[in-house]
């Protein structure tokens, strides 16, 4: 089982669900992953929990990078579909 809980410097400042489960995701990736890789996990993560998975979650989470800019980014520019957790947040 995933443990969701984690210490990190952006566990304190995501009060947002949905934004502490994508950075997790993230921080157990290594730091990086594709935007769809996120989105699956972040799925999995709420089956595991026993939450419902709705329709609109890959909606959510890109939501979730672009509102959260001060933690998440895109290592390989705009166009990319690779996000990344800032070294330090803002």
């Amino acid at each position: 089982m995933i443990q969701t809980d984690f210490t990190s410097p952006w566990a304190e400042k995501l009060k947002d669900p949905l934004a502490h489960d994508v950075a997790t995701v993230l921080q157990r990736m290594g730091g990086a992953a594709h935007q769809d890789i996120v989105i699956d996990c972040v799925a999995a993560l709420k089956r595991q929990r026993g939450e419902s998975v709705e329709q609109d979650l890959k909606t959510r989470v890109i939501e979730v990078f672009e509102r959260y800019r001060d933690f998440f980014f895109r290592p390989f520019g705009e166009g990319s579909m690779r996000w990344a957790l800032k070294a330090e947040p803002a």
